[in-house]
C-alpha cells in the first residue's frame, strides 16, 4: 500500500471529505433518522478547525478516506484524557473498501500520538460497527468498557484503547 499517502486535509478538500464521510456511514446503514449527525459528519471544515483532519489519498490525489484526530479537552473530544489521543469519524470511501485504508489511517493516528508524546489512543464506536471493531482488535486495541457511554438514550458507544 505504499502508494497511499496520509496527510493533513486541505481546505479545498473539505466538501469532498464531508461527502466521503457521510457516504461511508450511509453505506454501513449507520445514519437512519439522524440528520443532526449527518450534518456533523459533513462539516469537515469545523472538524479541521477544532481537530486534526487527516486524509488518505492515492498518487492521483483521489481521496480514499479520512479520520478526525482529537486532543483531550477540545470540541470533538468524547472520552480522551490528558495523556491520550482520540480519533473519530474514521471513514473509507465506499469505492476504496477492502484496500486497507482504515488500517492505514489508524496507524497514522498511532504515529501522531507517539509524535505528541502521548501514551494511549482511545476511541468510541457504535455497537453496530462490527467491521471497525474487528479492525481495531486486529491492530491491538482492547475494550475499555468502563468508558462505554450513550450520546443519546439507547445509543451505546463502545470504548477502545491501545498503548503506544
Amino acid at each position: 500500500m505504499s502508494e497511499i499517502v496520509v496527510r493533513p486535509a486541505l481546505p479545498e478538500e473539505f466538501p469532498a471529505i464531508g461527502a466521503l464521510t457521510v457516504a461511508a456511514y450511509q453505506a454501513d446503514g449507520l445514519l437512519a433518522g439522524d440528520p443532526e449527525y449527518v450534518h456533523k459528519l459533513s462539516d469537515a471544515a469545523r472538524r479541521a478547525e477544532h481537530a486534526e483532519l487527516l486524509v488518505a489519498s492515492n498518487p492521483a490525489g483521489e481521496l480514499l478516506g479520512s479520520v478526525t484526530v482529537v486532543r483531550a479537552g477540545t470540541a470533538f473530544a468524547e472520552i480522551s484524557r490528558a495523556d491520550e489521543l482520540e480519533f473519530r469519524m474514521l471513514s473509507t470511501a465506499p469505492s476504496a473498501r477492502g484496500r486497507g485504508i482504515g488500517g492505514i489511517l489508524t496507524h497514522a493516528v498511532l504515529d501522531r500520538a507517539r509524535q505528541l508524546g502521548l501514551r494511549r489512543v482511545v476511541l468510541s464506536s457504535l455497537d453496530a460497527m462490527k467491521t471497525a471493531h474487528r479492525l481495531y482488535e486486529r491492530l491491538g486495541f482492547v475494550r475499555l468498557p468502563e468508558r462505554d457511554w450513550q450520546p443519546v438514550p439507547g445509543l451505546w458507544l463502545r470504548a477502545y484503547e491501545i498503548e503506544v
